[in-house]
């Protein structure tokens, strides 16, 4: 029988409710009064029955009237810290950043190196604005700048969100409160600074119409070039007034806002792509909105800029250098564009005035001063040079071009020209630090002996690989040891060695030492071993300081302080280095690189007066040379560059300087050897300290295959004095040997390093410098598709990329 008491009908409770816990039902039903009902479920008694008490999780779930209350109590605290802030927060004057002050530049010991920031802004009436101009900002910005509130609630929580959520900094703002952040606060990134946006927003927007919101816009936003304003802004991009502006050139105007600086084309050159898209994006948004006739938009053609007209206050250096120190801090996060271009900072940099000085004394002895207005080839030359501490990473000079208000591309910082030879030996570091073998087993080491004969194919796991790049000048060298190989950049040593350590840990060892990762053309394939990335010259500085530093790597630093108003800013940590490859790695690269400066084709760098190790290397068809060297102290590299004035199309150097062709070893080398001399004059010159691999001071055992060089001519005529079981004339089918001109010697180097000659070597050109080094030839000049310092590519004639004819 049940415990519980029964109903007259049978049932257990009154219809309707049933106990939610059967031990909290019984308890009650024991404790009721059986005289007056109480507890009994009746239904005829005179109490109404208890709700059970929550127990178990139910106890933690809130009930509706706690919510409804909950949501109650933030919608009244909403609604009254809305209607205080509404009336405690009024609009204020028109802040500093409406005149904005100058940045002041310094030198690492505190004298002046520039000034900048001087306010260019001519303010318009919205009517003077082409309509289509004004539709192009707001297909750009705010598209619903004429329907929506003064703050669009929903945008910034999405802002916000995607913050958060590690989805990128994306903006939520509308017109009116960019306006306001711009005319009436500042761009500083703070709570308190949004609460009084939001508003001030809310209150201009009852008080101004949209029309006097937008024209403040476009008077007060910032487009680059130190144009504040649209006005501004037409004259310096299109040299025009801004009611002469095309659609096409309003919607480039536009896609500014965006990145003022970044989308620059002409300043920055490698981003064009991404400005081109932000240009699309705004026109067909025009298209969307109705706003421009889509037949219009099909036939409308990308506006190129014209060229950027600095003020005359960043001539000489000092422009190059002020666009370099805002890269810094704005591509560190240390402050944004906006919030820079106001003024009234005060940034220490790290160049040394003495350094700088003597780097822009050697570039005009040894290059600026030898180009005449008569020879048409010395219009495009171009220099660009960098120079770091390794022990430090601070960049102590750097020379960006002839003149900023002349040539406003900074030549120091550009990543649009081939590094060349300079590559190599990131390619010999890798395949120490991985101890890579070549594929017949042998460990990589200087003296390891490789096939260098001209064209020959390189080798793959599987056999030939389709890719056979040409030496220079067509130069076959036979047997040849790794260190001489890279005297002679030597490319079919190169190009094997990258295939037998593997082209994706070239990248990567590339990477390690401080190449960025997105360099243009930083593909894994054998030919990254040739050079064909396009680094700055500060980028390899900043990778050849890692070597000189025995491996450890810190990122190259160009801010000592930055600060307004007596208060610092916090710049990224500069003390913070990592062992990117193992010293024994850096340091057997750098003895190799001893050779090329003692021996090899640099030798021109002797004229430092100290130890030195270093690289030459030259773009394809001579577009640029380079020398890449180091002390213990100083790393230096500098690069001459060819670049029509007018089109800025790259050229060839041929002719340049009154010289046949400019190599690595030529105006590069002497101009490092000048520039290191007066640097380190008042210093103790001291030797490299080198930890190496095992093996790589021992001497090669002899070899009776001493091969001298041959000049084969054409492609047809080659002739080869390999032995025939060499991997570059095995026939199909048959195994091959990579990497030497003998059988596998398990592990063992074999053969002696012989010093071959060249059918150019010895010889110096008009210039005075090494004409075989970096194997650039003293009577060379255009070669079809082949480049000096051995950086052909094995392609033939045809589109580019088209691979050479399997052996």
């Amino acid at each position: 029988m049940s415990d519980e008491p029964q109903q007259p009908s049978g049932e257990h409770e009154p219809r309707g409710w049933a106990p939610r816990d059967p031990a909290a039902h019984g308890s009650a039903g024991a404790s009721g009064n059986p005289g007056d009902g109480s507890g009994s479920g009746s239904g005829s008694g005179s109490g109404k029955a208890k709700k059970p008490k929550r127990t178990g999780w139910r106890r933690a779930v809130p009930t509706w009237r706690m919510v409804l209350g909950a949501v109650l109590f933030v919608a009244a605290l909403l609604i009254g810290g809305f209607i205080a802030g509404y009336e405690l927060v009024d609009i204020p004057a028109a802040n500093t950043s409406a005149t904005a002050q100058s940045n002041v530049y310094l030198y690492k010991d505190g004298s002046v190196l520039a000034r900048s920031g001087e306010v260019n802004r001519e303010n318009v009436k919205l009517a003077q604005v082409p309509l289509t101009v004004q539709h192009a900002v707001l297909a750009a910005e705010d598209r619903d700048f004429y329907s929506e509130r003064a703050v669009d609630l929903k945008a910034m929580t999405r802002a916000a969100w995607n913050t958060l959520t590690g989805k990128g900094k994306q903006g939520g703002s509308t017109i009116t409160q960019q306006y306001v952040k711009n005319y009436y606060l500042g761009q500083e990134q703070t709570v308190v600074r949004k609460i009084k946006e939001f508003f001030i927003a809310v209150k201009l927007n009852r008080e101004e119409s949209k029309s006097q919101i937008l024209e403040g816009y476009l008077n007060t936003s910032y487009f680059g070039r130190n144009a504040y304003g649209i006005q501004a802004a037409a004259q310096a991009y299109y040299s025009k007034d801004i009611g002469d502006i095309t659609t096409a050139e309003g919607a480039y105007l536009a896609s500014l806002l965006n990145a003022p600086s970044a989308y620059d084309i002409v300043v920055h050159p490698e981003n064009k792509a991404a400005a081109l898209g932000r240009w699309n994006y705004v026109l067909d948004g025009m298209v969307k909105e109705k706003w421009l006739d889509a037949g219009e938009r099909a036939a409308t053609k990308f506006p190129m800029p014209g060229k950027v007209k600095p003020p005359t206050g960043l001539s000489g250096q000092r422009g190059y250098i002020v666009q370099a120190v805002e890269d810094y801090l704005t591509g560190n996060d240390v402050i944004d564009e906006n919030t820079l271009a106001t003024g009234g900072y005060r940034i220490t940099t790290t160049l040394e005035k003495k350094k700088q000085d003597a780097l822009v004394k050697a570039v005009d002895d040894n290059v600026m001063s030898h180009t005449s207005p008569d020879r048409p080839a010395d219009r495009n030359v171009r220099v660009g040079g960098a120079s770091i501490d390794p022990h430090t990473g601070r960049v102590v000079a750097m020379y960006g071009g002839i003149d900023y208000t002349k040539q406003y591309v900074n030549n120091a910082t550009r990543r649009d020209y081939q590094v060349g030879s300079t590559f190599k030996p990131f390619v010999f570091t890798s395949a120490v630090a991985g101890r890579s073998t070549t594929q017949d087993g042998r460990r990589i080491t200087p003296n390891t002996i490789y096939d260098g004969t001209n064209k020959r194919m390189v080798q793959g796991p599987h056999g030939p690989t389709g890719y056979a790049p040409a030496n220079e000048d067509d130069i076959n060298y036979g047997p040849i040891t790794v260190s001489i190989a890279t005297d002679k950049s030597v490319n079919a040593v190169y190009a094997q060695m990258a295939e037998d350590v593997g082209p994706d840990k070239v990248k990567q060892t590339a990477i390690d030492l401080g190449l960025p990762k997105n360099t243009p053309d930083l593909t894994a394939t054998p030919s990254i071993a040739l050079g064909v990335s396009t680094a700055s010259v500060l980028d390899m500085t900043e990778a050849y300081a890692t070597l000189a530093n025995h491996g450890r790597h810190g990122a190259y630093t160009l801010v000592e302080r930055i600060s307004k108003d007596g208060e610092d800013l916090t710049l990224p940590d500069t003390g913070h280095t990592e062992q990117a490859v193992s010293r024994q790695a850096a340091d057997t690269t750098t003895s190799i690189l001893r050779s090329v400066v003692e021996s090899g084709s640099g030798t021109a760098a002797q004229g430092a007066g100290r130890p030195a190790a270093g690289k030459t290397g030259t773009a394809e068809e001579d577009k640029a040379a380079w020398f890449a060297g180091y002390t213990p102290d100083l790393t230096t590299v500098i690069a001459v560059m060819g670049q029509d004035p007018e089109t800025g199309v790259q050229k060839p150097l041929y002719g340049a300087l009154g010289l046949a062709r400019i190599n690595g070893g030529g105006a590069p080398a002497q101009t490092w050897a000048q520039y290191t001399e007066a640097a380190l004059r008042s210093t103790t010159a001291t030797d490299f300290d080198l930890e190496l691999e095992p093996g790589a001071e021992e001497p090669a055992p002899p070899t009776d295959e001493e091969t001298t060089p041959q000049d084969t001519g054409t492609p047809s005529e080659t002739t080869s004095s390999t032995p025939p079981n060499s991997p570059g004339t095995t026939p199909p089918g048959e195994p091959s040997t990579p990497g030497s001109s003998e059988p596998a010697t398990g592990g063992t180097d074999t053969g002696t390093p012989t010093e071959s000659t060249t059918a150019n070597g010895g010889a110096q050109n008009a210039g005075g410098d090494n004409a075989g080094g970096d194997n650039d030839s003293d009577n060379g000049g255009p070669r079809g598709d082949e480049t000096a310092d051995g950086d052909s590519y094995g392609f033939l004639p045809g589109p580019r990329g088209t691979p050479a004819p399997r052996q």
